[in-house]
């Protein structure tokens, strides 16, 4: 063979395998890029074949504050949104929250406050206590309690809410639950002015949308990258898709009418709720892997006013919490105190089925489970929450009475009321150890049959899930191996390890507002391919 030929062959070799080094170096990236494929790399090779590569919204499942606190950020961000809302009004049960927002340390407070986290842990009970996931409940919990502040901040200075009355709810060390001095409850006030803000400042970025119920959550290639829903208002509309990331901030399950309760609390069927029935959301999440925790724990609160009118209706109004921080009390039906009424929410309830009587009414829902007790407040106590009282006496909830006419309904009252009166004048409550008494003004030496007090009949109620879909700090559900499901982010009581078996009052709409912010702007990043 010539020196030529030889000089050609090797030529030849190597280019041969020069080319075959290229073709497997290709190919490993593409498979290494298959595995860890993001939403903005599915939007790119799919820009010729799949609608999800028109992408240039994010898409919020749920109205209510955790819902509209993501969307805003998101807008805030210069991104297009559609929010996804299945009742006929906005706002969840979000816009019935009656005692406030947690947050510490604030301006607002009357002392300096470091106990937030302390009292949050303490809250979360023997699920928390007993949990093989520690650390990860107590990241969230971390995550909670450092952005309370901000997020007071950001509904006042903001979304300009006034919060500016503190009260101590039950469980709490310090007065850290923020309200407005003015007639409107905090929940609506807060959802209002949010709404407003909205619609006022980005029209032309937020679609707002109401009864439209998701039914699917879309994925390609284990990627969220979207939504179909159904147009409740027309029942003959075919099914619509949206493409985008997805932020699910759907509520939680307290007024399930698809068997949730029974099947994860079966002694806690046939209770009144504070919510309406609907539709609960887990199942969507279910099926694109989401891992659900603490299904059994399910908050029942102490006090759901009972309508004289309706006894047996199954949803309730719930009597605030706050009430009972201002200064009120619950008596059983003799008029006797039987409870430190500003213990954690569960020992409150606990108390209720202890020493008050149970009784069964039947309502058009069927038979409704309830306890008989009274929550009693003076002048003093009604004046920091007059707007809540003034509702509630509106609805024919709360009455305004002499005792000596209220005496024939709870035949101890005035004693319980001197006794109790007593204790707050010498800041020492010696039968049930109680330390806050809120504004309670009446003196002991001056209670007569002609005192005028308010009252009204209550019940413990379902009223909140701590259970729900597992998460992360950064707002990520996670799948059964805990490895967040890409595409989709979720805020509020959807989801799930923040309370474990027990949540503070004024908790509720704090971890909306943080876990909300937190959605927003990660799907905006996402959005953006900046995550």
């Amino acid at each position: 063979m010539s020196p030529t030929m030889r000089t050609y062959k090797r030529y030849l070799l190597l280019l041969l395998s020069s080319i075959a080094l290229t073709v497997y170096i290709f190919s490993s990236k593409k498979s290494s890029k298959q595995q860890s494929i993001t939403f903005q790399e599915i939007n790119k090779e799919n820009s010729d074949m799949s609608t999800s590569a028109a992408a240039k919204q994010i898409i919020v499942v749920g109205s209510g504050l955790a819902g509209l606190t993501s969307a805003y950020t998101a807008l805030s961000n210069g991104v297009k949104v559609t929010i996804l809302e299945m009742e006929s009004k906005f706002g969840g049960n979000s816009i019935k929250a009656s005692s406030g927002i947690n947050g510490a340390p604030t301006r607002f407070q009357p002392e300096p406050d470091d106990l937030f986290y302390q009292d949050t842990v303490k809250s979360a009970g023997t699920i928390y206590a007993n949990s093989n996931i520690k650390p990860q409940r107590e990241a969230l919990m971390k995550t909670l309690v450092d952005n309370s502040k901000d997020a007071v901040y950001f509904l006042s200075d903001t979304i300009g809410v006034d919060l500016s009355l503190v009260a101590q709810l039950g469980g709490h060390s310090k007065p850290r639950t923020h309200r407005g001095a003015g007639k409107t409850p905090p929940g609506f006030a807060i959802i209002s002015a949010l709404l407003k803000k909205i619609e006022n400042d980005f029209s032309q970025l937020a679609t707002l949308k109401k009864e439209c119920r998701v039914t699917k959550l879309l994925t390609e290639s284990g990627v969220v990258v979207g939504v179909e829903y159904q147009d409740l208002a027309n029942a003959d509309a075919k099914p619509t898709q949206l493409f985008g990331p997805v932020v699910m901030a759907a509520g939680g399950y307290a007024g399930d009418t698809t068997g949730l309760v029974e099947k994860y609390r079966p002694d806690l069927a046939g209770f009144p709720s504070t919510n309406s029935p609907r539709q609960q959301s887990l199942s969507l999440l279910t099926a694109i892997g989401a891992q659900l925790i603490d299904m059994e724990s399910i908050q029942v609160h102490p006090t759901g006013f009972v309508d004289l009118a309706a006894p047996g209706s199954k949803v309730k109004f719930l009597a605030a919490e706050a009430l009972r921080g201002h200064g009120g009390i619950l008596v059983d039906p003799k008029g006797n105190r039987f409870v430190n009424e500003v213990l954690r929410r569960d020992e409150v309830t606990d108390a209720v089925f202890e020493k008050c009587p149970s009784t069964s009414v039947v309502g058009n829902d069927g038979e409704i489970k309830q306890w008989e007790s009274w929550l009693v407040m003076d002048e003093g106590s009604v004046e920091g929450i007059k707007s809540n009282v003034g509702f509630y006496m509106f609805k024919k909830l709360m009455y305004k009475s002499k005792l000596s006419d209220l005496a024939s309904t709870l035949p101890n009252i005035r004693s319980s009321l001197i006794k109790y009166s007593q204790s707050v004048k010498d800041k020492k409550d010696t039968e049930f150890g109680r330390h806050y008494y809120g504004s309670w003004s009446l003196n002991p030496d001056e209670i007569s049959d002609d005192t005028e007090v308010y009252y009204g009949k209550v019940t413990p109620v379902l009223h909140f899930t701590m259970g729900g879909a597992k998460f992360n700090e950064h707002a990520e559900f996670v799948d059964e191996q805990d490895k967040p499901i890409d595409g989709i982010w979720g805020c509020g009581e959807v989801t799930a390890g923040v309370h474990s078996s027990n949540r503070l009052g004024g908790s509720s709409l704090l971890e909306c507002v943080v876990f909300g912010r937190i959605a927003g702007e990660r799907a905006s990043k996402a959005l953006s391919g900046k995550l």
